[in-house]
Formats: structure tokens, C-alpha cells, sequence
């Protein structure tokens, strides 16, 4: 977790991330900004978020992703995590309650690092 956070890159996607306050996503978009994160909106409406453009898909954002946040059910989780590896994320990041041992397995094969059911608003304080 300590290397995602503060050595993997700043550039965070977070695939869930709408405007809607009262979503788990949005305060936790909202502190990784307040660490240094720039934070990058996925969600089907592509809504912009916290000032930053949102996009539809991983695959629509036109640079380099370095951590993929997921705030979706674990059912489709995993394919995001492949989305991930396929836009060449370096580390992929499940939110609490979030697993899925098999998407786990295809992430790190690929080379990239991956946390599961962890939330990066409760950890990143607690490197200080």
C-alpha cells in the first residue's frame, strides 16, 4: 500500500467517481486531491468532479493512469482491474469490500501492484 501511495504515481482514475456527494467515491476523490492526487473521473456519464474531467471509460482518457481506484461491485471489478492492465496502469486499488481473488492473480501477473477491500482515504493519513 505505502509504495502505491507515495511512489507509484500521482495520476489516480477513479472508476466509479460521479458527482453524487453522498457516494463513498466522492469523499475519497476529494482526499486524495488533498494529498497531491490528481484525480481523473470514470463513470458512464462522464461527469466532471472536484474540477477534473470526467470520462466514460479507462480506455477514453487520452494520458498515462498511474493507480486504478475501483468503487464498483466485486462481480465487476475484475474486469476493470483487465481494463487497467490493458491502458498500462502501473497498480490497481479495490475499495473496501471490494475482492476478487482471480482478478488479483491476472493483475500482478501482468506486473502491476493491487490492493483489495483497503481504502486509500483511511491509509494515506496514516503515512504521516
Amino acid at each position: 500500500m505505502r509504495r502505491i501511495l507515495t511512489a507509484t504515481g500521482d495520476t489516480w482514475a477513479v472508476v466509479g467517481l460521479s458527482g453524487n456527494t453522498r457516494r463513498a467515491a466522492y469523499g475519497v476523490a476529494a482526499v486524495l486531491q488533498r494529498y497531491g492526487k490528481r484525480i481523473v473521473p470514470v463513470h458512464p456519464k462522464a461527469e466532471t468532479v472536484h474540477g477534473e474531467q470526467g470520462y466514460a471509460s479507462l480506455a477514453d482518457i487520452p494520458f498515462p493512469v498511474d493507480v486504478v481506484d475501483v468503487f464498483v461491485n466485486s462481480g465487476l471489478a475484475g474486469g476493470v482491474a483487465d481494463e487497467a492492465v490493458a491502458i498500462g496502469a502501473k497498480a490497481v486499488w479495490f475499495q473496501l469490500g471490494v475482492v476478487d481473488e482471480a482478478a488479483y492473480a491476472r493483475t500482478r501477473a501482468a506486473g502491476l501492484d493491487m490492493v483489495m477491500d483497503h481504502c486509500p482515504a483511511i491509509e494515506i493519513p496514516l503515512l504521516d
